[in-house]
Formats: structure tokens, sequence, C-alpha cells
């Protein structure tokens, strides 16, 4: 939820309420019609855009994914977030597992984690040394230099959560049985190492945040907020312009007097969701109050 609502946050003066699900969702349709100019102008056109998104666990990831592409063809916009390495790919060059994913013409593709696992995940939580860390660090700005010289548009997003709304969003996982396949024992295994992560953080944008492709930090403790944001900025970023495309009618056509289905087809039933327990029924209407409402609970 918003919880950020009313709340002061840390360095800044001013209150930032939490925007309404109505005006949000009104905002989002429009960015939702830009979204889809863009889609057509990058098929039209043969261009290449990647995504990056990074940031600390519950900072809002994949609601921002969500929303980006609710609206928009799965086979334009493609979203990649790649599972723990497998052996083999463990005994390649790092970056190599994620070249194959990248966008060929016509493509706009999405990484949900990229490669700068290795500058934090694997950093911190012991999966890489020190020096494969810093090896990493040194290497990326050239390949990322390459990729954009292939003609790849390339935009690195992180997401900036507070520890305190960090710690809202993965209790909800806890409390949530529709979220609780978010939250790991990686996920939990992090949670205490919030100053680590911080430094590998620093350490990343100090040799990462180049000319040629720099970092571009979101606010995300107000996540309907950040969603817009950052889909405003991606799409003032890329020069896009709307493709011409005639008046679209649908044709005549003379359909026969419709016949019933076969009496032997497998028809669907109709959900009777009375069946579900009361128990299951009420113990998810006091999990919803308890998020949305904590003060109804005390």
């Amino acid at each position: 939820m918003n919880q950020v609502a009313n709340k002061k946050r840390k360095g800044e003066e001013i209150e930032v309420p939490a925007l309404k699900r109505k005006e949000y969702e009104q905002k989002l349709r429009k960015l939702d019609v830009e979204l889809v100019k863009l889609q057509e102008w990058v098929k039209s056109e043969g261009k290449k855009v990647c995504v990056i998104f990074e940031g600390r666990d519950g900072a809002g990831k994949g609601g921002v994914i969500k929303a980006m592409t609710a609206r928009v063809s799965p086979r334009i916009f493609r979203v990649v977030a790649l599972a723990a390495p497998t052996e083999r790919e463990k005994s390649q060059m790092y970056i190599q597992r994620y070249l194959p994913h990248l966008p060929a013409g016509g493509e706009i593709v999405i990484f949900d984690r990229s490669w700068y696992n290795r500058a934090g995940v694997e950093r911190v939580m012991g999966f890489c040394t020190e020096e494969e860390a810093k090896g990493f660090l040194r290497v990326v700005p050239k390949v990322e230099k390459a990729i954009i010289e292939s003609g790849i548009i390339l935009l690195k997003y992180w997401l900036e959560v507070s520890p305190e709304e960090q710690t809202n969003r993965l209790t909800a996982r806890i409390d949530d049985k529709r979220k609780i396949w978010k939250l790991s024992q990686m996920d939990v295994d992090s949670y205490t190492r919030w100053d680590d992560y911080t430094r590998a953080r620093d350490d990343m944008f100090q040799t990462t945040d180049t000319a040629w492709a720099p970092w571009f930090i979101a606010r995300s403790d107000d996540k309907r907020q950040a969603r817009l944001n950052i889909i405003t900025h991606l799409l003032s970023s890329i020069p896009y312009k709307k493709v011409p495309r005639g008046d679209v009618k649908l044709p005549k056509r003379n359909v026969a007097r419709s016949k019933p289905l076969h009496d032997s087809l497998r028809i669907v039933p109709e959900a009777d969701l009375r069946m579900r327990g009361r128990h299951d029924e009420k113990d998810f209407a006091l999990r919803r109050v308890r998020i949305e409402n904590p003060s109804r609970c005390r």
C-alpha cells in the first residue's frame, strides 16, 4: 500500500500525499496510450530498447513493470527475469548469459534485475569474491558502451525504497497468501544487511553512472507515483513519433444462424465462489483490513 501518505521524506521539507487510486488510473491510462505509440514506433522503425530495473527487495520493480506492460504486446515488450545461473553459466564470462536476451530490431526488453546482480546481491551475499565484483564494475561500463554503439537505447533505473517501507512490504508478503511467493529465503537473509547493500549500491553508482549510460533514481515509497514518474521519464527519454495508420473499419460479414454447441463438448462450469470455506473468507477479509487500514485493527 501507499505507506508514504502524509509523511515527510527524509531531507525534504514538504509533505507528499499519497496518490489516490482514481487519479492514478486516469494518469496511467494516458501513459498507456503513449506506450502503445512507442511500441508502434519501435516496431515500425526497427528500434532496439533495453530497460534495466534494479533496487532492493520490495522496492517495487515488479509493480512498475506490470504497469508498463499491461496494455502493450508481449511480443514487443519482452520481460526478462533470469533465475540463478546453472553450473554451465557459472563457468562463462559473467555477462555472457545476459547478452542473448538483448533486444533485436523492433523489441523493447525489460530486465527485472540484470547483470547488476553481481554488484548487489552476489557481492553482498557472498556469491562472488570481492575481486570478481570489482572486476565486473571495471568492465561493465565498456560493455554498456558497446551495447549503445550497437544501436540499443539503454535506460537504467534504480528504485529507492526507505527501510520503513521495505519492512511494511515484506511483512505484507508474509500475511497475504497471494504474495507469499515473492518472499524467498534470500529476501529474508538479505533483510538484515541494509547497510551492506547501501555500500554496494554507492560503489556501483560511482563506477557505472557514466555519461553514456547514467543511472536514474526513482523514489518508490509511493508505488503509484513511482510508476507514473518512471513511465513518464522513459517516454521522455526516447524520441518516438506517432506512426500514421489509416482508419480501421470492420468489414461486413454474413453469419448463419448460430447453432448450439454439441453436448459432448466439455464446457467450463460457472464458478461457485460460495464453495470456499467461511474461515478462508473471514481470514482474507481480516488480512485486507490489516494491510489497507492498520489503525482499524488496534
